[in-house]
């Protein structure tokens, strides 16, 4: 029994789901039980209300008693969990917002896990290895199956699960890594070849494979899985690897030991130090922010003399903010400054901060590490403060000192910078942050303060038509003014998601045999998640109508009020799910409607029977109603398929429609499962 919990209470969900006592297995009782304490572990603490309790032990229709069901079960609960109790529950309780499972992070396995890789992770990046293979094996020794056991399946899990399964995945990668460092090879062949089983289309694991092939002395082999991986990439997604992996496959043919060297260890979401960055080749010219980059190289130059400049890159996820900080790192290295990176963005579960690397450090075998709050690396063995040791780090040369993903690091970081505003003033530093959300509460004293300096403010806009026409010249790609416009419209001056059209054939980015690129669909999957049911259900009926919002008709659909209808249009224009079009005569009018690729992973999502109930849900209320376009009512019908005669039929039949309609609102809940065409 690992020593971590041997003694007291460990919840464990690497596996079936389990509670020790002193090391001892509790009796939880039967199924649901368990998918109930899943339910509650997964909120981290926060109150999970009885409603929600129901439908998350019953997925489809539920009992009569399912609310006494759901008590009983919790008062079971609290016995095995406290059975030695006397007075007011400590554990498991209840207040006005429902049931809460109040267990300290370091009684999880998944909190357990994460820190180990963390650990093993900046054990690698000292080069200590033995530390960083024992901190890894210690990690992948929590797993005992596949996470959260049996309520894996359930809805309310599926994203939990997954996050989990992804940094399983990165524990895996890392531990090859390592493997290879260690000069273990044939045990990294057998885990990289474990990872390509278990997700085949990351290109990460296959990378590590070559390398592990290659230095075990199987060059062929290596080969042939590269062969193996472009195949089957073209095969699932019409696509061709990456720049990086054709690169590494060039090296195993040439044999290049200066490119075929021991691999950096793949980044993750749950690192609490980002190694050191270098310049990236980009293939992909930036075009767009020209403006922003003139304003970068004058900040560079206004520092020089020895002045401290402060900017703040704002703008939605895919903007481009990230591409635009490697540019301004680019610009600073040429003009002789040092560079020192800090990420800001924290996964879930876990308490860190930022954690600062030279770009080009001295001596260059010894990166500097500043900032973090938990190890010793930033001086608290010495009792340094982390501010005078940045301050001292940043002040032995010129120096860009670029802080991403600022809105979501840990408080530390902007309570720290917010120091440096007033500690530092004649000295050649550049200070640029990025952040998605200027007005997040943790950023806002921050901010404030640098209002009250000559920060300079650059607010990243979607691209231009202009500016993809640009683009894709500059990639000696000659298309019509129309295919600019229609790629435009597409990626909506998205860089991000203009850039994963273009990797695309040119036929499928647009027009009737366009796709939408795997890494789009899933960040769109991820939004329609984070959003309520009803808003997903609205949004699916809206796909169903070509995208464009028919207030008055949606409203019917759902028996709403029009206001009742527009919280949730809200709700969707805040995720990015909906967009406002102004009339360009009136622009007191306009109409919303959906994004395409958004619209395009809404249906790809539904069954055809799923499409049907929504097409024979708008169909019943476009029927009889005054001002109804025929070839619009015509459409639905003959996509409502069977139900299409039932709907004729029953014109005057409102119960009839009614059954209809309720089978169509399932479909909300169950569209993002489905699986698609």
């Amino acid at each position: 029994m690992n020593s971590r919990h041997s003694h007291g209470m460990w919840y464990s969900m690497l596996g079936p789901i389990e509670v020790l006592r002193d090391g001892c297995a509790l009796d939880i009782g039967p199924r649901q039980r368990r998918v109930l304490l899943t339910r509650l572990l997964i909120e981290d603490g926060r109150p999970v209300a009885l409603g929600d309790l129901c439908r998350a032990l019953w997925r489809e229709d539920q009992p009569a008693a399912a609310v006494p069901s759901v008590r009983a079960h919790i008062s079971r609960l609290r016995a095995a969990l406290e059975p030695d109790r006397q007075g007011r529950p400590s554990v498991l309780v209840s207040g006005a917002f429902g049931y809460a499972l109040k267990v300290p992070s370091q009684a999880r396995d998944t909190s357990a896990f994460e820190h180990s890789v963390d650990r093993a992770r900046g054990a690698l990046g000292q080069q200590n290895l033995i530390r960083a293979r024992q901190e890894i094996d210690a990690a992948l020794d929590l797993w005992r199956g596949e996470a959260l056991g049996e309520a894996a399946e359930h809805a309310f899990a599926l994203r939990e699960t997954s996050r989990l399964n992804a940094a399983r995945q990165d524990a895996r990668e890392l531990q090859t890594t390592i493997l290879l460092q260690q000069g273990d090879v044939e045990r990294a062949v057998q885990v990289a070849e474990h990872l390509t089983v278990t997700a085949p289309l990351r290109e990460v694991s296959w990378a590590l494979l070559m390398r592990a092939l290659y230095g075990a002395g199987r060059p062929v082999e290596a080969l042939r899985q590269y062969e193996r991986f472009r195949g089957m990439l073209s095969r699932e997604l019409g696509l061709d690897p990456s720049p990086g992996l054709r690169k590494l496959h060039t090296a195993v043919l040439r044999h290049d030991a200066a490119v075929l060297g021991a691999p950096r260890p793949p980044r993750s979401v749950t690192t609490l130090t980002t190694p050191p960055r270098t310049a990236p080749t980009r293939t992909t010219p930036l075009v767009g922010r020209s403006a922003e980059v003139a304003r970068l190289h004058a900040l560079l130059e206004q520092a020089t003399p020895g002045r401290v400049q402060w900017a703040v890159i704002s703008g939605d996820p895919g903007s481009g903010k990230t591409r635009l900080l490697d540019e301004a790192a680019a610009q600073a290295t040429r003009t002789g400054f040092d560079v020192i990176w800090a990420g800001g963005g924290r996964g879930p579960g876990t308490d860190r901060t930022a954690a600062l690397h030279c770009r080009n450090p001295r001596p260059a075998d010894e990166p500097r590490r500043l900032g973090e709050v938990d190890g010793a690396q930033d001086g608290m063995e010495t009792g340094t403060d982390p501010v005078t040791a940045l301050i001292r780090e940043v002040t032995r040369a010129p120096t860009l000192c670029v802080i991403d993903d600022l809105d979501r690091a840990n408080a530390h970081v902007p309570e720290r910078l917010g120091r440096l505003t007033t500690l530092l003033r004649n000295v050649p530093v550049v200070f640029v942050c990025a952040l998605r959300d200027p007005v997040a509460p943790t950023v806002s004293g921050l901010l404030a303060e640098l209002a009250r300096l000559d920060t300079a403010w650059l607010q990243l806009e979607p691209l231009t038509v202009a500016d993809v026409r640009e683009l894709l010249a500059e990639r000696g790609e000659r298309v019509s003014a129309a295919d600019a416009e229609s790629l435009h419209r597409r990626s909506r001056g998205n860089p991000f998601m203009l850039s994963e059209l273009l990797k695309l054939p040119a036929e499928q980015r647009c027009g009737p045999d366009a796709r939408v690129p795997v890494t789009v669909r899933a960040i769109v999957l991820a939004q329609l998640n984070d959003v309520a049911a009803p808003v997903r259900t609205m949004l699916s009926h809206a796909a169903a109508d070509g995208g464009r919002l028919d207030i008055t008709l949606l409203a019917d659909v759902h028996s709403m009020r029009h206001e009742q209808l527009l919280r949730l249009v809200d709700e969707a224009v805040t995720a990015g799910l909906l967009l406002w079009h102004e009339d360009p005569d009136d622009p007191a009018s306009g109409h919303y409607d959906l994004p395409e690729l958004v619209r395009d992973v809404l249906l790809s999502t539904m069954a055809v029977p799923s499409r049907q109930l929504l097409h024979a849900a708008l169909a019943r209320e476009l029927i009889g109603r005054d001002g109804t376009d025929p070839e619009h009512l015509a459409g639905h019908l003959r996509s409502a398929g069977p139900l299409a005669p039932a709907l004729e039929a029953g014109r005057g039949h409102r119960s009839q429609e009614t059954a209809i309609y309720h089978h169509s609102e399932k479909v909300g809940a169950t569209c993002l499962t489905s699986s698609g065409p």
